[in-house]
């Protein structure tokens, strides 16, 4: 009785690699059903964005901020030349 390993060998590969194939698809399956368990109990909450009561005036006090810090550095700059 004449074994052939290479096919053997080729035979166990194709099992192997069949049986981690499979395992990997139930996997898959099993997190997506997990998601979708997950998300019908607990849904994720959807943040609530704050409007600025006046952007305007936000933006305006940090031009002033910036022109005062600007002005302050030249003046600085003047004195040490």
């Amino acid at each position: 009785m004449e074994v052939n390993l290479l096919g053997e060998s080729f035979k166990f590969m194709i099992l192997g690699m069949g049986v981690v194939f499979l395992f990997l698809l139930v996997l898959i399956w099993v997190m997506k059903v997990q998601a979708q368990i997950i998300n019908k109990y607990f849904p994720e909450e959807v943040p609530k964005v704050a409007t600025p009561k006046s952007s305007q005036d936000e933006e305006q006090k940090r031009v002033a901020a910036i022109i005062g810090a600007v002005s302050e550095f030249r003046k600085n700059k003047q004195n040490k030349v």
